[in-house]
């Protein structure tokens, strides 16, 4: 048999069927490379779970995807090279662009998910001996991801011939016409910015406004708005330029919680007032859950039309709102039992109707 006959017949002896021979040979090198480099991945993740430096681990997370794309990208350029040579549907102008802006995109991904990795892990307690605030954290990681997309829009760009000086020349003069008709969203802007440099809250702490109805948790501080979860569950969605106009209480920053009752004893019990007053406030000072460095104050205060009142000033060492009604609780039953001690009662409105004996009645003539 002939084989060079047999070959003609297949056409395996065209320099056409030997082009695409070669670029099904790339893509299965392509293949067998992504296979070898994920394998070798994966063990190396696997090996950096024994270890506890978490920023090696972020960096390889960051750089495991993109280096599967990268390698299908070397692949798909050396594939485009191998048929311009042959049919020459590409110039070589054009694969030079790809090239360039393939890596370019690349590394932004990349350094956009190494960003998110480190967010994730400089807000992490078990990651970090001081983790930092989670807001500034996500500012700081906003910022960076949105200077890295329009320094990468820019270099491509550039990249692919368009004159960039046109497009901040007109970036200048068009900022203007933006600036008027979008001022709203530009006041939320800079409001999250504020937001982020005075940090008057962060994620997960209690606020409120005497000037306005909001009140409820801080969910999610975002560039044009901030979301609250109030107290009924329901989300609150408030402009950031909102917030520097109003006046905002931050409870979850206070270091102490107060209690403030007023109490009152029955008229009859006034020989024991200043007693009880006195047990009231040395139990306050001994209670350890009362910081007695703060203002303490058990002093009597007013006649009331039934009672004689007395009120309790003083702040507790926790600021938890549960725990803060258990001590509370237990200060004024305690309270309850100092008055029963001496033989004493709280008082409750009364009134006392005096009746004249009949013999005392002077009728009018």
């Amino acid at each position: 048999m002939n084989w060079n006959i047999a070959i003609d017949y297949l056409g395996l002896g065209q320099s056409q069927m030997h082009w695409l021979v070669k670029i099904l040979s790339i893509i299965a090198i392509t293949l067998i490379v992504d296979l070898v480099v994920s394998k070798l991945l994966s063990r190396l993740q696997l090996g950096l779970k024994t270890t506890k430096n978490p920023w090696d681990k972020a960096l390889l997370l960051a750089a495991k995807q993109p280096i599967k794309y990268f390698i299908w990208g070397l692949g798909i350029l050396i594939i485009s090279q191998t048929s311009n040579d042959e049919i020459g549907f590409f110039s070589a102008t054009s694969i030079e662009s790809f090239r360039k802006v393939g890596l370019i995109a690349l590394l932004t991904w990349f350094i956009s998910r190494l960003v998110k990795n480190s967010e994730q892990i400089l807000v992490s307690p078990t990651k970090m001996k001081h983790p930092m605030d989670i807001t500034t954290v996500s500012a700081i990681g906003k910022l960076i991801k949105a200077s890295l997309f329009i320094i990468s829009t820019l270099v491509v760009l550039q990249t692919i011939g368009v004159s960039i000086s046109g497009i901040l020349a007109f970036g200048g003069i068009g900022g203007i016409a933006v600036g008027f008709a979008a001022k709203d969203l530009l006041a939320n802007f800079f409001g999250g910015l504020m937001i982020y440099l005075d940090r008057p809250f962060s994620v997960g702490d209690w606020v409120r406004s005497p000037d306005k109805e909001i009140e409820g948790t801080v969910e999610h501080v975002g560039w044009r708005q901030t979301r609250i979860r109030t107290f009924n569950k329901r989300p609150l969605y408030v402009p950031n330029a909102t917030f520097s106009l109003i006046s905002v209480e931050n409870p979850s920053r206070m270091s102490h919680r107060r209690i403030y009752e007023k109490i009152g004893i029955r008229y009859d019990d006034v020989d024991a007032l200043a007693s009880i007053m006195d047990d009231v406030k040395t139990m306050l000072k001994s209670h350890q859950d009362i910081d007695s460095s703060q203002t303490m104050i058990v002093n009597f205060n007013e006649f009331g039309p039934s009672s004689l009142d007395f009120f309790v000033y003083t702040f507790t060492k926790t600021t938890n709102w549960i725990r803060f009604h258990e001590v509370k609780q237990d200060i004024l039953l305690q309270i309850i039992k100092i008055i029963s001690t001496h033989k004493a009662e709280l008082a409750f409105p009364t009134q006392t109707l005096k009746i004249q004996a009949e013999k005392d009645i002077r009728l009018a003539p």
